[in-house]
């Protein structure tokens, strides 16, 4: 009896690799080299071909020289990473240019590597083995996110948006319209913030974002991998929970916005970014706060808040 087929969805798949180079003895020394791992190997001859192809397909890796005719390697990467479904795929870039500056503006446009010619043959699939198996785990830890509904992204430390989950991107657009744009770059004061918070010198590993009325909350949780901060975006809209405090606890307006802040562990300073007013004018509400509320310092009127809203949503509920 003859032994049965292998089903095709038994079959592992193989690694795409597009390689881009004018050279044809290079891309015919390359597509041998790698495709002896399994990976099946896909040339152009130049950036306008890449371009084109990657229009019809996603590959896993991207090997790309860096001096070109036509469209130049830097900018051929630019582009592609301009581009959803190519975003996430990693470059490496192959040069005879050696410079440091070549190398920083490769990083700059989105590579991840880079290789100077003459390429080692064990050298270069070494590379593309670390970089791919990076993707793949990338790439599952994103689409885990996503299904979780989390309002997470991710940026390097220039503040320009690597990945983020769909809900952190409707949320952004919220707040900067500009967010949807490839060129999206977070403000200066949001970067700096940032790489205080990386160094562990940040007062808050929080941060407000205020344009006009419209604000959020971005947390700093840590480096992910080399050039990716990980941030959380949390929307600001107290306005609920403010009338209830005011109402409750005999508050004017604005003696309700600081208490409410209070009791979510913001410094004087992050309330008087968020709310508009000097720390000064802050240390005066909270005087006036501490008596209404019979309390003696912060701690004491942050759990008599949380405590009060817990028993004022529960009462909506019952």
């Amino acid at each position: 009896m003859n032994a049965p087929l292998p089903e095709e969805s038994m079959e592992p798949r193989r690694d795409i690799i597009l390689v881009v180079d004018d050279s044809p003895d290079t891309l015919g020394f390359l597509t041998q080299a790698i495709e002896s791992t399994g990976a099946t190997v896909l040339v152009a001859l130049d950036g306008e071909s890449a371009l084109t192809l990657t229009e019809q397909l996603t590959p896993d890796l991207i090997l790309l020289d860096a001096v070109m005719p036509g469209i130049g390697g830097f900018e051929t990467c630019r582009q592609l990473k301009t581009i959803d479904h190519l975003a996430h795929v990693p470059v490496i870039f192959m040069t005879g240019l050696s410079e440091t500056e070549h190398i920083v503006r490769g990083l700059e446009v989105g590579g991840v590597d880079y290789l100077t010619k003459p390429i080692v043959v064990d050298e270069l699939l070494a590379r593309v083995r670390v970089h791919l198996r990076n993707a793949r785990r990338s790439a599952a830890a994103h689409s885990a996110l996503d299904a979780t509904g989390r309002f997470l992204l991710s940026v390097t430390p220039e503040g320009a948006l690597r990945w983020s989950t769909p809900q952190a991107v409707r949320l952004l657009r919220q707040i900067s319209p500009e967010a949807q744009d490839s060129d999206f770059r977070l403000p200066d004061e949001i970067i700096d913030w940032m790489a205080r918070a990386a160094e562990g010198g940040a007062d808050s590993v929080t941060h407000i974002w205020s344009i006009g009325e419209r604000k959020v909350e971005l947390a700093y949780l840590g480096q992910v991998q080399a050039g990716e901060r990980l941030l959380r975006v949390t929307q600001v809209e107290p306005r609920q929970d403010v009338d209830r405090l005011r109402r409750h606890f005999a508050l004017t307006g604005r003696e309700a916005e600081v208490l409410l802040w209070i009791a979510r562990g913001k410094s004087n300073k992050d309330i008087s970014t968020v709310l508009g007013i000097s720390p000064r004018t802050v240390n005066k509400h909270l005087e006036q706060i501490f008596e209404k509320l019979g309390v003696e310092n912060r701690a004491s009127a942050a759990a008599l808040t949380i405590q009060a809203l817990h028993k004022l949503e529960a009462g909506l509920h019952s």
